[in-house]
This record gives structure tokens, C-alpha cells and sequence, in this order.
């Protein structure tokens, strides 16, 4: 379809009748989010509140489309890459968001972390090298003062205002920590998301919520103990990137309603359902 036919559409959508409307705006949602520039063309260009109104919602719906499909593929994909999953959970409130600028400030990370981490030291000394890179010269801290906010689950959020909430900032520490061959990976803990060091030989935990204080499994144990919950295997062994990006999207319905943006919090659940597996809903 070409430009003039695209116009000739979006005219149609102040159409007295109502059939008309709804047929047109039919037909432009078949059109998918390759029609989204061209549509914030006409919005800037129509002075028309009502017309404006029906533009905006046609690109939302577009966007929503569109990710939709996006999660469904990462779903299906066989590695449900973790950046991926985590950068299309920050496009549904940043629609412009580009992967590849996420991965180029996660390179610098990795860069101030490779710089100071030698691959020859004991693996708490390269804990502790990591935290006072992550945590004194990178200066990521945890956002205790806004801690519901939606952007504490946003990566791109999380990286430039170097806040966030317990899982988003294991996610960016777990990516520099494997891109610098160090075994740590995610453990979903009620509650609290932390990190866990594991090899055949050696394991221990890491909160990063907490400057990247190191624990043991006592600790965990009797952090279990102290919630009155029967010890579960998952409250020790790391999990999927797939259960990562479920947490981090509970999160932010949580945060959505908190906010009283329940329209969101309704889509964000949409989202949720396309990757939830049985008693995985719940929040």
C-alpha cells in the first residue's frame, strides 16, 4: 500500500459512519507496526482531538500486536536469550527501544568488569572485584526509595539511572558475570531475588540487592525457616531465563497497579499469559 492509499485510510477515520470507521481501522491494524511512523505523520499533521484520539490507539494496539507476536517467538526460540526477553518487557513502555544500544551499554559493563576481574583468582575475590566495580565505580545501588516504581523493572531505566529493584539488577550482574565466563546464575527465592556461584565443586550465594553480599546456603535455609515455607529445590538451584523474565513481568504488574494504571497491568498480564505455564500466574 502506498503512501497516498495510507492517507486516504487515516482520512476515512473521522467518517460520520460508524462502519465505515470501524472497517478502515480494521484494515490498518492489518497493515502491522511497519505503518507506525507514517501514522505519527498524520497525528502531528491532523489538528482534529477525536481524529488524533483514533491514531493514537490505532498505534498502540499496532505496538501491542507486534509484541505480542515478539514474545511468542522468544518463547518458542531454543535459547530465550535473557537481554532479548528482558528488552522486549522494557519495548511495551519504550516502543522506539533498540536492542543493540542496550548491548552496547552492557558492553561497557562487561569492559569496566573484564578490566578488574582476572580469570586467575579465587572465585570470592572475583565476587568481590565484581561488586566494587558494579557497585563503587559503576555506582548501581538498590532503588529503596521508589521501590514499586514500573521503571525498576525496565532494563534500559535500570542502566541509566543505575537504580533498581532485586531482580533487575541481578539480571545486568548476571549478564557482565557470564559474559566474563564466571558460573552465576539466577535463584528464584521468595520474595527476593538473588544470584547463586555454582560449579561441581563450589556453591554460594550472591544479593545483589544488598551490594552483592555473599551467603550461604544456611543462610538460605534459615531465610526459608524464617517464612514458615517448606524447602523447595527451586529456592537453591538456579532457574531458566524463562522464569527470570516471568518474575520480571509479575513485577511490573505489581507495579502498574500499585501506580493505579490498571490498563497496563491488564496488558502486561496479556504478556504474561503468552509465557505462563500452570500455577505460574500468580503475581
Amino acid at each position: 500500500m502506498n503512501e497516498r492509499e495510507l492517507k486516504a485510510l487515516v482520512s476515512l477515520l473521522d467518517d460520520d459512519d460508524e462502519q465505515v470507521v470501524t472497517e478502515v481501522t480494521a484494515k490498518i491494524r492489518t497493515l502491522g507496526r511497519e505503518v507506525i511512523p507514517y501514522l505519527e505523520e498524520q497525528w502531528e499533521a491532523n489538528f482534529n482531538p477525536r481524529v488524533q484520539r483514533k491514531i493514537e490507539n490505532l498505534i498502540h494496539d499496532l505496538h501491542l500486536n507486534w509484541l505480542r507476536e515478539q514474545f511468542l517467538a522468544w518463547y518458542r526460540s531454543p535459547d530465550q536469550d535473557l537481554l532479548t526477553g528482558m528488552w522486549l518487557v522494557a519495548v511495551y513502555q519504550y516502543p522506539d527501544l533498540n536492542l543493540q544500544r542496550i548491548k552496547q551499554e552492557l558492553e561497557q559493563i562487561y569492559y569496566d568488569a573484564w578490566m578488574e576481574v582476572k580469570p586467575d583468582l579465587n572465585p570470592f575475590d572475583q565476587i568481590k572485584i565484581l561488586n566494587s566495580v558494579f557497585f563503587g565505580k559503576l555506582k548501581f545501588s538498590a532503588n529503596t526509595k521508589n521501590f514499586h516504581s514500573p521503571g525498576n523493572s525496565l532494563i534500559n531505566v535500570v542502566i541509566e539511572s543505575r537504580k533498581g529493584n532485586p531482580i533487575s539488577l541481578c539480571v545486568i550482574y548476571l549478564l557482565t558475570a557470564q559474559k566474563l565466563g564466571l558460573p552465576v546464575y539466577g535463584v528464584n527465592l521468595p520474595n527476593l531475588f538473588v544470584l547463586t556461584y555454582k560449579t561441581d565443586k563450589l556453591q554460594f550465594y550472591i544479593n545483589v540487592f544488598n551490594r552483592g553480599l555473599i551467603f550461604s546456603r544456611q543462610d538460605v535455609e534459615n531465610y526459608i525457616h524464617e517464612l514458615h515455607l517448606a524447602p523447595n529445590p527451586v529456592f537453591f538451584e538456579p532457574c531458566s531465563n524463562l522464569e527470570i523474565v516471568r518474575r520480571v513481568l509479575r513485577n511490573l504488574i505489581m507495579s502498574f497497579d500499585k501506580m493505579g494504571e490498571h490498563a497496563k497491568a491488564e496488558e502486561v498480564k496479556e504478556l504474561l499469559l503468552l509465557i505462563a505455564e500452570g500455577d505460574d500466574l500468580g503475581i
